[in-house]
């Protein structure tokens, strides 16, 4: 039986192929990076957003805004019991329909 040794030399050809596909594999990694790109119709909605703003409204956020923070907002609890009344009544007739 006769050994083909030249079989071997592309068996480490193959060997050192694998392994510089690999390297180049590790650098092209590396030197990928993260993008975010928005779309025109996204940037047309954050910029209606921003010419919608009321400044009567954008005076009342920073007035709670403040408030919060300095610990003098209070909650009316019989307004707060107001508006969720109809937010549980709503549920509990879904709910013994089910």
């Amino acid at each position: 039986m006769k050994i083909n040794e030249t079989g071997r030399v592309g068996a480490i050809n193959n060997y050192q192929r694998h392994i510089e596909a690999q390297r180049q594999e590790s650098d092209r990694k590396t030197r990928r990076k993260d993008e975010v790109s928005i779309s025109t119709e996204a940037m047309e909605l954050l910029q209606a957003q921003e010419n919608a703003k009321d400044p009567a409204r954008l005076k009342r956020i920073e007035e709670l805004k403040s408030q919060v923070s300095s610990g003098t907002y209070h909650i009316d609890a019989g307004k707060l019991a107001e508006k969720l009344v109809p937010y549980f009544k709503s549920y509990k007739q879904t709910g013994d329909q089910s």
